[in-house]
């Protein structure tokens, strides 16, 4: 008769399990479609000195898209901030949490045993069969002493019937891809702020270099004019506008100097490094040279190469799985319940607790459904399914401000290389007036006016030019941040195994 009740518990329990694996309620993720257009718009009306290739990130390999610049400093910087930055690390730090939920969830599937043991002692001054009487009270003690001593494992088991578990795990799993994406964005986001910091220092430290450039100019200029003054061929009222010129630009100077040091510091909190660290920058270096082409490819790829989009993605296969945990908590729950124990009421050794005549068993089968919660559990299907929507709109914004960005990017990158060609022959013109105009100064043919005017006016063209050319390897960096450069799954690996070798063994 055991072997019967045992053979039909069995059955029970693989019917039950063979019923969970078939039956999983909820909607079934589908990946959105987005309707991309076929071009972006600026790379089809891109002037001629702005040549956009129609070559795929796939095949232009954006993850290293800084290399292109060809500045060895900017690569190590970039190498060392991916190592070392701890926004990076905080981010690494929610993917391995996100892959312990995903084991939470998939525990709730799973039975769960328990050891347990018991030692418990009753004593009362009262025996309440002596209150009887009789016979068979008359030789009982007045007092009452119990004593129990159990050991054994409890287990309980929740059968996934209608597969709220599953879709639990598939909803973790969909938010630990999420996270995963979400470090590929941020690696993408370093990247160009890395760049855009360097950039910005090279930069200053080239203004730099062109104001005190000028400010010797102006100097000599200044020594030109107190000698014509001594000999009385001009007044000294040259020589107080000349002054006035010099100090003016050595004005500059600090001003240049402390963006100098801001950008170094900024640098430095990037790579996950004080700030009063020792300066990698000492020398100063000019701006690096942008790419002559630049792979624009098709908005469809974009679908692959954003992480965010990525993530968002995710993010709404998450909201998805979500709604089926909640259409699942509407259906009944199967519970077994199993347990075995040694029980004794006195303590002889081990040997003594653990035989058979101490042992027992208990197995029973529960069904709970339900009847009546106010509502709330209709409310909570309804609420994850506005979740589920929200997804899916942030998915489709994410989408839209993808081409925003490509298309902005792509204009701003042109307009600035219209604009730069203009300022440097903008600058050439000024550098050609201001020798003319001193060397008119020096034969007596113009008043001193005209070599001030031209000396502000050459130092603002060329202080112009190089801001242009800022610009302009920083639209670059737009243009690849927007195409979602600054990413592979080997970076994400190697992320991995720089921070686990940091943390050392647990």
């Amino acid at each position: 008769m055991g072997e019967r009740a045992a053979w039909w518990a069995r059955a029970a329990a693989a019917g039950l399990a063979a019923l969970a694996a078939s039956c999983t309620v909820g909607p079934d993720y589908k990946e959105p479609k987005a309707a991309m257009p076929p071009a972006f718009q600026e790379a089809s009306t891109a002037p001629a000195q702005v040549p956009l290739s129609r070559t795929t990130p796939r095949e232009a390999d954006l993850s290293r898209w800084w290399t292109r610049f060809d500045d060895p400093q900017l690569d190590d910087l970039i190498r060392r901030a991916l190592e070392g930055n701890l926004d990076l690390q905080s981010v690494a730090s929610r993917i391995r949490q996100a892959r312990e939920q995903e084991i939470i969830a998939g525990a709730a599937g799973l039975p769960s045993i328990s050891a347990n043991a018991l030692d418990a002692r009753f004593h009362s001054n009262s025996n309440p069969l002596v209150g009887l009487g009789g016979p068979a009270a008359a030789g009982m003690p007045s007092t009452t002493n119990l004593h129990l001593y159990s050991a054994g494992f409890d287990a309980s088991w929740e059968l996934d019937v209608f597969g709220g578990v599953r879709r639990g795990v598939e909803a973790a799993r969909a938010n630990t891809e999420a996270a995963e994406w979400q470090l590929r964005d941020g690696e993408v986001s370093l990247t160009a702020e890395v760049a855009n910091d360097y950039l910005a220092l090279r930069a200053a430290q080239e203004r730099l270099a062109i104001v005190r450039n000028e400010l010797r100019r102006q100097q000599d200029t200044l020594t030109l004019t107190q000698g014509r003054a001594r000999t009385g061929f001009v007044t000294e009222l040259d020589v107080n506008q000349q002054r006035t010129q010099v100090d003016a630009t050595a004005a500059e100077l600090p001003l240049l100097d402390a963006q100098i040091r801001a950008m170094e510091n900024a640098l430095h909190v990037l790579l996950g490094e004080q700030p009063e660290a020792a300066t990698d920058f000492e020398a100063a270096a000019p701006l690096p040279a942008v790419p002559t082409e630049l792979p624009a490819g098709l908005p469809s790829d974009l679908l692959r190469r954003r992480p965010d989009i990525r993530a968002a993605e995710r993010r709404l296969a998450g909201a998805t799985a979500n709604v089926g945990v909640a259409v699942a908590d509407l259906y009944p729950k199967f519970n077994l319940l199993g347990a075995l124990s040694f029980a004794a009421n006195a303590f002889r050794g081990l040997g003594g607790l653990f035989t058979a005549k101490n042992f027992s068993t208990l197995g029973a089968g529960q069904i709970s459904w339900p009847v009546f919660e106010g509502g709330k559990l209709e409310a909570n299907v309804r609420a994850s399914k506005e979740q589920a929507k929200q997804a899916y709109l942030a998915y489709r914004k994410s989408v839209l401000t993808a081409l925003q960005d490509c298309e902005d990017s792509l204009v701003r990158y042109a307009a600035e290389q219209r604009r730069l060609g203009s300022l440097r022959r903008s600058a050439a013109s000024a550098r050609s007036s201001e020798r003319i105009a001193l060397q008119q100064y020096r034969q007596g043919l113009v008043p001193f006016i005209n070599v001030l005017a031209t000396e502000t006016t050459l130092l603002n063209a060329q202080d112009e030019v190089v801001q242009s050319r800022q610009a302009l390897a920083q639209d670059l960096v737009a243009v690849y941040k927007a195409l979602g450069g600054g990413w592979s799954d080997a970076d994400v690996k190697r992320l991995e195994v720089s921070q686990a070798a940091r943390r050392g063994p647990r």
